[in-house]
């Protein structure tokens, strides 16, 4: 969580960034209503402490343009005895809530926490219906080689805010991997929002991701939020992104550079701090030979690369997925059956499935609900139509989990990619790497760099 305090006495700056820092909350202080507009012009913020009395900008003026320009994070109002007819007029203007001097520190950290938890729950509300909010869903789950190697990765970078890029067939389970980056990480408490870029048509993709301001075109009736914003504080998945049109990706690898979107139609750009997950079952180095996707967007999501092989090249762990995926039928439907006989299991296991763990799912559904005891006999499963898809033969089929290099290695390249961009700017580049200086100074040395 990260607070901006706006008040023009230094005191009170200080004595409210040391209340926060007690609590693990991190602010910034601005000493009017300009240096307010400045900063959150460059840096997110979870929600603001604004003074009303100061001079040149004061507090309610600040608050009118927060609004106007479209910043979503709640917003308290400290006011003073005979402030409190301005402070209900603030509400009205779009504060959540006032604090009276001289306050109570605890009293003031409660209040934020729940106004950010608030807003982080809205938000999880307003995406659902334009793209999948956090929910619970399958576990990811294998014990096979290959699996065990992606989880070693997840936990690797999940103390980061690094891009991932996770490439696979359909089903293989690119959202659930997404899923356990998210769960695992620093943002965990943030939600999880979705978009599969496919399935959306090119004239909305854009709107969706980025939002539009009143007027923005033909229809725009009020103002909405993006996909972006919607995501703040947590991760945004955006599936299929080697789909994505060629004149939108342009737009998509500038908000990664800098961290910032503008809605349509709007003037100011608003800082982003959603974590960045992308996925695809395309050969991507294929389609930016091909000019069909560009190669500096390419570079940009390439950060950390996930490869989940198909099903049928890690055949041990299908017997694990199908206890899982039973349980979870069980529960939906209500049905008894409880496992698989020996022979079935033995049938699913030489399957080829090459429509991967989704064909896994349908297949047992499908047995449970025509199953005539609680163990699922072969001739109860229905293996047919199972032939290989178009865009299975676009993925690399090896069975490494990840490109076969060391996590070191992996490491060190996007360290040397992050340094490069920002020409040896160590400072932007940890930044960009989601690690502090220090430890990007740390890593320089440890792997011998000469940059």
């Amino acid at each position: 969580m990260r607070i901006l305090i706006v008040d023009d006495e230094p005191n009170i700056r200080l004595l409210m960034r040391r209340y926060l820092s007690l609590d693990g909350i991190d602010s910034d202080c601005a000493e009017n209503g300009l240096s307010a507009q400045r900063m959150l012009s460059e840096e997110h913020y979870d929600a603001c402490l604004i003074d009303l009395k100061m001079p040149g900008m004061d507090g309610l003026s600040l608050i009118k343009w927060i609004r106007s320009e479209g910043f979503r994070m709640p917003i308290i109002m400290i006011s003073a005895h005979g402030e409190i007819s301005d402070a209900v007029t603030a509400l009205k203007e779009g504060a959540q809530d006032y604090i009276i001097k001289p306050f109570d520190p605890e009293e003031l950290v409660i209040r934020l926490k729940k106004l950010v938890d608030a807003q982080q729950l809205r938000n999880v509300v307003e995406s659902e219906g334009r793209g999948k909010a956090d929910e619970a869903g399958p576990v990811f789950v294998g014990e096979s080689a290959a699996i065990k190697r992606i989880k070693e990765v997840i936990e690797r970078i999940s103390d980061t805010s690094s891009i991932v890029l996770i490439t696979g067939e359909s089903g293989t389970g690119k959202e659930v991997v997404a899923r356990e980056i998210h769960h695992k990480s620093a943002q965990h408490s943030g939600p999880f929002v979705a978009i599969n870029i496919g399935g959306v048509p090119e004239n909305l993709l854009e709107s969706e991701l980025f939002g539009y301001e009143k007027g923005a075109f033909t229809g725009a009736v009020g103002r909405k939020t993006g996909m972006f914003e919607l995501a703040s504080g947590g991760t945004l998945f955006l599936d299929e992104i080697g789909d994505m049109p060629l004149s939108l990706q342009v737009k998509i690898l500038r908000v990664l550079q800098e961290k910032r979107i503008t809605r349509l139609g709007g003037t100011t750009a608003m800082p982003i701090n959603a974590r960045i997950i992308a996925a695809t079952n395309k050969n991507l180095e294929e389609r930016v030979q091909s000019g069909a996707f560009r190669e500096d967007l390419f570079y940009r999501l390439n950060v950390v690369r996930i490869s989940i092989p198909p099903l049928r090249q890690r055949r041990e762990d299908i017997p694990i997925l199908a206890a899982g995926i039973l349980r979870r039928l069980r529960a939906e439907m209500g049905h008894q059956v409880v496992g698989l006989s020996p022979s079935a299991l033995d049938l699913l296991c030489q399957h080829d499935f090459y429509g991967n763990v989704r064909e896994l799912e349908n297949i047992l559904e499908r047995a449970v609900i025509f199953a005539n005891g609680e163990v699922i006999q072969s001739d109860e499963l229905d293996l047919r139509g199972s032939v290989p898809l178009a865009s299975s033969v676009e993925v690399d089929e090896r069975p490494a989990a990840i490109q076969p290099r060391s996590l070191k290695e992996i490491e060190m390249e996007a360290i040397i990619r992050a340094l490069h961009r920002w020409e040896g700017n160590r400072t932007r580049a940890a930044e960009e790497l989601g690690i502090s200086r220090r430890t990007l100074i740390n890593k320089i040395a440890e792997y011998e760099l000469n940059l």
